[in-house]
């Protein structure tokens, strides 16, 4: 196998990748409370398989800059981000108002360092995004990041920031259409209100629909204005299996790829669609949501990988090891090498887990139904947009430096709207770490959040510069992390709740 972060040259989409990864090795810190089901120590974990792996000698493995005020404030609010900058534990019964106004407090617990955590993996997402747009990589990988749910106005589903439709923006200076796929089994909700009204971005969600949070996601949900038709919603039921999962995937997706010819496409990889999932309901195997990375991989398009939710922390580890082998064009073994969190994947240790007897409740007349539905909706999309560049925004430089750069500082263009807040305070180190906590799927006394929370899309003009506008329709391997900066520290506080 080659080194660098290229991916074997043999197969029918051989062509080399290179491969770059987004870790911070505080990630892990952060914690939402006990008995919350949202832990970042799932990002950990993940990290440990891929050095026990062997896989990190592979990729370009980066330690992201956090994302500054003005980052977050191109899609979110300024007066929303300012109130994240500054909520603690120890304030937040001083606002009471505010944290109602901003959905903040139950499914989305204000803990220590939440704004460091935001900052932390939206950076990874723009960073992987910028990383494509200079072509540094074919493919970026930011297991953290995925936070599909989050509002310009307001936190939901576990979700902050939104850091796909920042890492998208970031995308669409370079890229005339930019396509979002989600396999989340919650339907992607924040990303498709988001670009609604736009045909520059495509935005397409496998979900469990039907009583299940958020509630959104319908197959006649399909955009509005220049929009229309390019949003897709693709209603899925309970116990969906690998074979009937594809048989929706892979025809869509191959004509999404036809009539829309992305130049750019972001794959959120939540894993609570596998079977067994703490939150989840879908009965896939590992290699069966794999299989949705190998076929987008397959398009040779520059691709963005993020994380999302998955509850099971044991799975997802598992999950997003072996979608990075895919990425890298790697097969890694089912046995699994001894590391630090070892005991998690007992009794038999092995990276594959077999899915469960459910019942499919997806059958084969429901599945055919809404495969034709869409591709029916497809064809009315003659081709591709022609959106011609004018005045686009300047290019964000890549912040990621090797760790001989001497000047890490000296990271963004000086014309980028990207810029770096040279006042901000350090956020004092408190870091709580979590507790193990069993991984049972155990949903009951988590509040689910059925109502859509009222959002607002991005308006992207021809220039692929963007407007807000209101709208209702570890341990393991740190050396190994380039340390572009300094990470500040997380923490923990007390909570309850449901999913991503």
């Amino acid at each position: 196998m080659d080194t660098g972060g290229n991916s074997l040259a043999s197969g029918p989409d051989g062509v080399k990748r290179k491969v770059c990864y987004f870790y911070d090795p505080e990630v892990g810190n952060y914690y939402y409370g006990q008995g919350h089901p949202m832990k970042p120590h799932r990002i950990r974990m993940t990290h440990a398989l891929l050095a026990h792996y062997g896989l990190l000698q592979h990729m370009q493995v980066l330690k992201p800059f956090p994302a500054r005020d003005r980052d977050l404030c191109r899609f979110h609010a300024d007066d929303y981000v300012s109130f994240l900058r500054s909520i603690t534990p120890e304030t937040q019964q001083d606002q009471i108002r505010q944290l109602k106004r901003f959905n903040v407090g139950e499914d989305c617990p204000v803990f220590d360092g939440l704004y460091s955590f935001c900052q932390t993996y939206a950076g990874g997402s723009v960073g992987g995004s910028v990383k494509l747009n200079h072509g540094l990589c074919d493919i970026a990988i930011n297991w953290a990041g995925g936070l599909h749910h989050a509002k310009k106005c307001e936190a939901s589903g576990f979700c902050y920031v939104n850091d796909i439709v920042l890492a998208i923006l970031e995308l669409l200076k370079q890229h005339e259409r930019v396509l979002y796929v989600d396999i989340d089994i919650h339907h992607g909700d924040g990303v498709e209100e988001a670009f609604y009204a736009t045909d520059r971005v495509m935005t397409v969600s496998f979900h469990k629909f039907g009583d299940y949070f958020p509630g959104t996601g319908h197959i006649q949900d399909i955009g509005y204005g220049n929009g229309k038709y390019y949003s897709l919603n693709v209603p899925l039921d309970d116990g969906i299996d690998d074979e009937s999962y594809h048989l929706l995937f892979k025809p869509i997706m191959g004509k999404v790829m036809e009539v829309f010819r992305p130049g750019a496409v972001v794959l959120q990889c939540g894993a609570d669609s596998l079977s067994g999932d703490r939150l989840g309901c879908f009965n896939l195997s590992i290699k069966g949501h794999a299989e949705c990375v190998k076929f987008m991989r397959s398009f040779n398009v520059p691709l963005l990988l993020l994380g999302g939710g998955g509850y099971t922390i044991r799975n997802v580890a598992r999950c997003w090891c072996y979608e990075t082998g895919v990425a890298l064009g790697v097969e890694v073994e089912d046995k699994m090498p001894e590391h630090e969190y070892y005991e998690y994947f007992g009794p038999d240790y092995t990276l594959h887990v077999a899915p469960s007897n459910m019942e499919n409740k997806n059958s084969r007349q429901m599945l055919e139904e809404i495969r034709n539905d869409l591709l029916h909706n497809l064809s009315k999309l003659q081709h591709a947009p022609s959106v011609p560049f004018q005045e686009r925004p300047p290019d964000t430089e890549a912040p990621e430096v090797d760790e001989d750069q001497e000047d890490g500082d000296k990271r963004w263009d000086p014309d980028s709207d990207m810029d770096v807040d040279d006042d901000r305070k350090p956020i004092p180190s408190r870091v709580k770490r979590e507790a193990v906590e069993p991984d049972t799927k155990d949903k009951d006394g988590l509040k689910g959040v059925m109502e859509r929370g009222k959002g607002c899309e991005v308006g992207v003009d021809e220039s692929g510069s963007s407007k807000v506008t209101g709208v209702n329709p570890v341990g393991m391997e740190e050396a190994s992390v380039k340390m572009e900066e300094e990470g500040t520290n997380k923490g923990g506080a007390d909570q309850v709740f449901p999913k991503i």
